[in-house]
């Protein structure tokens, strides 16, 4: 548990143990996971797990344990019934996230896009691509994105498979697998791990 202060800025942390030391609850952090930042569960004893993962910058590590530490409330509030996402979560995380919009806990370019996220928080960061850019400018090991390639460029993406741009459309980008020519639909922020033939 008190692993996790040393993850957070510093600005936060009072804050922050206000919101779970007092609660009977775990928290633990996991090795990098694809497909997702944290999670909330409620195991067959009863206990509630959040777990984080271990590689984020402090302040994506911030909001995903605000975000994590809503469902919890959520839960607790409302029953096991409620959307994982719904009306009950969006306004128990907005009111927990007020407190540490500030210039003390985040940096401006942060800052301006996370008070517009929060006005109607979504299931994750990652989906609010100004958002996801502020943050992933905090990370210790800086990515290249779909968003940037030109058409026609070649790319590896994190799942090692080979893509080819093939052009934007309205809010996603349009990929054919190499191997398979298959077509695929990106995200504008999902991370290449390598760049082979840039057009």
């Amino acid at each position: 548990m008190y692993k996790i202060f040393e993850k957070i800025p510093e600005a936060s942390l009072e804050y922050v143990k206000s919101l779970i030391l007092s609660e009977n609850i775990t928290i633990k952090l996991k090795k990098s996971r694809k497909t997702k930042h944290g999670d909330f569960s409620v195991k067959k004893n009863g206990l509630c797990m959040i777990t984080i993962n271990d590689d984020l910058n402090q302040y994506r590590f911030l909001i995903t344990l605000i975000h994590e530490i809503s469902h919890y409330k959520a839960y607790k509030n409302y029953g096991p019934y409620i959307k994982p996402h719904g009306v009950e979560w969006k306004n128990i995380f907005k009111n927990l996230l007020l407190p540490i919009i500030n210039s003390e806990v985040f940096p401006n370019d942060i800052l301006r896009t996370l008070a517009i996220y929060a006005k109607n928080p979504k299931a994750s960061s990652d989906t609010d691509l100004n958002l996801s850019l502020a943050l992933n400018k905090y990370n210790m090991n800086q990515y290249d994105y779909v968003f940037g390639l030109s058409n026609g460029s070649v790319f590896k993406a994190s799942n090692d498979r080979v893509y080819v741009m093939i052009k934007k459309l309205k809010k996603r980008y349009e990929c054919m697998d190499v191997l398979t020519k298959k077509l695929y639909l990106f995200s504008p922020n999902v991370k290449i791990k390598e760049i082979i033939n840039e057009c």
